[in-house]
This record gives structure tokens, sequence and C-alpha cells, in this order.
């Protein structure tokens, strides 16, 4: 018999990330979205102010807006101030090179409640994967620039091979700066980091992984600090509870992909997906220059498979290792966009700290081998073959990046219109 999550009826994109423009200032060697040049045709400031409307009449909470870098958007300011204005929380993420003195004033004025700076590991390690000189410091001073003008800050990390040394330390850096909230989420192989696979953790990576950013989050606790993990991070380890947590209580876990249920992601020239992260390829469900965004939420597909899904769906059910899980209907494969970037469907997702301890109970564990490579757009992802070993076999010589300035080079190829 078809089994059915429990789901609520009330769906509406009550959390939206917008990317006002893919025109960026860093060539990060990680970007899902290859950002770097605009796309063309992007929704210029008067639609984006319509978009506006349409989503505080949708009962939108809080509206992330991001890029590239959103800043670079001509009608970046007015755009927050009309989220604003309409009752609908605006809040920023972003790499932070260009926030000077007068931009972080500006946005204060503008009404931006808090901002989010992507710093991906202490200056070495962080300018590498930004492949931009000088990154880490510009970062560092965007937080300083914000926090002195009132804005709340938090920090954003993607943790991978090049930098999961770095948690600790980095940590120190952030407290120091007086940030609110932290978010540790998994460098995965989607756009650009699909080139570099080297640098993706394995999935046995996450049996040290896990422990040691639940130990941050307890000491986070103590310092007033609110460290949370991405989606892609977990899931149902022995740390579940504390790691998911919003307070002290220890008592959350991973509910399942929360795309088109409660997310929204809205692209540059307004094609809509129900996650910022799910594939452009695969997740559209329709372009607010032809459509209203309420009739996209509504009736697109896409949009619509996290609402009614089942374990057993031909499309998005479980298989392989989840499709065993006991958690596997409450979790149904974890974060949609990391399980498709593997594997081209969601339903079977690697990263799993339970699923990393169930396999080494058994003397065992997996390994991601790349298939074949990303085709270079945004939002794409490359494919990977999953390989059973022993838990105690050699670490191959090329999975990890012993070359780390080959990661510099970025692929550049147009965007299709």
């Amino acid at each position: 018999m078809t089994r059915r999550l429990d789901l609520a009826v009330d769906h509406h994109p009550a959390y939206v990330v917008w990317e006002l423009t893919l025109r960026c200032d860093q060539p990060c060697t990680h970007c899902g979205s290859r950002a770097g040049d605009a796309r063309p045709d992007e929704l210029d400031t008067d639609k984006a102010l319509d978009v506006v409307r349409e989503l505080a009449e949708m009962g939108a909470r809080e509206v992330v807006v991001i890029g590239g870098e959103a800043y670079l958007h001509p009608g970046f300011l007015e755009i927050v101030r009309a989220l604003a204005k309409a009752g609908v929380t605006p809040v920023m993420t972003t790499g932070g090179r260009g926030i000077d003195a007068p931009l972080a004033r500006a946005m204060a004025d503008a009404g931006l409640a808090r901002v989010s700076v992507s710093v991906d590991g202490l200056a070495p390690t962080h300018d590498l994967m930004r492949a931009a000189r000088g990154s880490f410091a510009s970062a560092t001073r965007a937080l300083e620039l914000l926090r002195e003008v009132g804005v709340t800050v938090s920090a954003n990390t993607n943790v991978n091979r090049l930098n999961r040394g770095d948690l600790e330390p980095l940590y120190e850096h952030l407290r120091g700066l007086g940030i609110a909230s932290w978010q540790v989420q998994l460098t995965t192989p989607l756009g650009r980091a699909a080139d570099r696979p080297e640098m993706i953790l394995q999935p046995y990576d996450l049996l040290d992984l896990l422990p040691r950013i639940a130990a941050l989050k307890a000491r986070a606790r103590t310092d007033g600090i609110l460290l949370m993990p991405g989606n892609n991070l977990g899931y149902f380890g022995p740390e579940e509870g504390l790691l998911r947590s919003m307070k002290a209580t220890d008592a959350d876990h991973f509910v399942g992909c929360q795309a088109g249920r409660y997310v929204l992601g809205i692209e540059s020239d307004g094609k809509v997906k129900g996650c910022p992260s799910l594939q452009t390829a695969s997740y559209v469900g329709g372009t607010l220059k032809d459509r209203s965004l309420a009739s996209i939420w509504n009736d697109a597909p896409e949009l619509a498979f996290t609402r009614e899904r089942t374990v057993d769906d031909p499309a998005t059910g479980l298989w392989g290792f989840c499709a065993t899980c006991p958690f596997g209907e409450t979790c149904l494969g974890g974060c949609t966009f990391t399980a498709h970037a593997f594997f081209g469907r969601p339903g079977n997702n690697p990263y799993c700290h339970f699923r990393a301890r169930t396999l080494r109970e058994r003397g065992e564990r997996e390994r991601l081998v790349l298939r074949a490579p990303a085709p270079g757009d945004p939002f794409d992802n490359a494919s990977f073959d999953l390989e059973l070993e022993a838990f105690d076999a050699p670490e191959p010589a090329h999975a990890t990046p012993d070359r780390p300035l080959d990661l510099v080079k970025i692929r550049r190829k147009p965007i299709a219109t």
C-alpha cells in the first residue's frame, strides 16, 4: 500500500530566496550558479517590484536576496525597501567583497534586517575557494561594517575537503566578529563544484565531521550564537536533536525537503522553482515573465512534487539505501538537490550520518566516483557512481585535492537564453 507523509494543507512560500542578478564580483570555485556575468534578460526593477507585491500577497514572511551579488542589481536598495514596506522581512546572503561603509549604511537605511556573509575557511582556504586574493579580508570587513550600522550579522560556510580542518578556528574568528548565527552546509557537486569532485566530501567523512559540528553548536550556545546545519547536512545520527534544534530542548529532527511547500526560489530572469539550489533543467515550474507567481506555485508540478510525495513514488520515491532506512518516511531521502546532484534524481542521499554509521558497523563505506562531467550551465550537475568498499580500504591518491591551485581554474560557458 502507498504510504503518504502527513502534510499540512496551508502550503505557501513563507521563505523565499531570490537571485536578483547572476552578476558577481568573485569567481568562486564552488559556485552552484556559476555566477559571474548577468543572465540575459534579467528582471528589471519595475518587474521586481511587481514580484514583491505578489510575494506579500502570498504570505511570504522572509525574502533572502542573493546573486551573484544582489547589490550589483541596479534596483537592489529599492527592492529591499519595497519588501520592508510590504511587511516582508528582507535579508541577504553575500560574499561581501563590494560592501564598503556607504553601502552598509544604505543597506541599513533601506531596512535590511539581517545579512549573512559567506566565509569558507581561514584566509588561505577562503581566498583559494573564492579565487580572489583578499576575499577573506573583505568578508571580514563587511561583517564589521554591517554590525557597526546596526544590521544583525551572520555567517555561512560550505564545508568540503579543502576547508574541513578550518572549522574550529573559523568559529573563533566569527565569534569575535559578533555574529548572531552560523549556518554550516556541505559543498555539493552543483555548478562549478561539480567540476572539482576532489573537493567534495565522501559520505564517510561525515563520521568525523558531524560530531565536530555538534560540539561547535554546543559551544556556540554558551556564547549566545545559533549554529544551524544546512538542509543537506545530517541526518539522524546521535547528534541529530542537538544539530536541528533552534532552542535548548534538543528535540528537533529533519522533517523532509521543504521545497515547494514553504520554500521558494526565484532566478534573476524570473524562473521559479521550489528551492533556490534545485537544478534549473529539472525543477523550474515557469517564469514570472509569462505567468503569475500564484499560478506557478499552485499549478506547476515541478514545485508541487514534495507536497504529496510518497516513499514509493516512481519519480521521487526512495531507492537504494534510503528505501531500507527506518527514518525514510520522515526524511524522504534528505535534501533533494543534493541527491539529484549525484544521481540525477532524488530519493537516495549518500550524505547521511545514520547511513555512514550503519555501514561502518558492517565494516563498509560508500565512495562517490565521477562518471560524467557537468555540462557547464548554472545550477547543473555531474553524475556519479556509488561504490561500496571495505571501511578500511586505502584512500585513492586522486581522492584528495593534493594540487589545490588547479581548483582556481574557472570554466565559463555562455548562459543560454
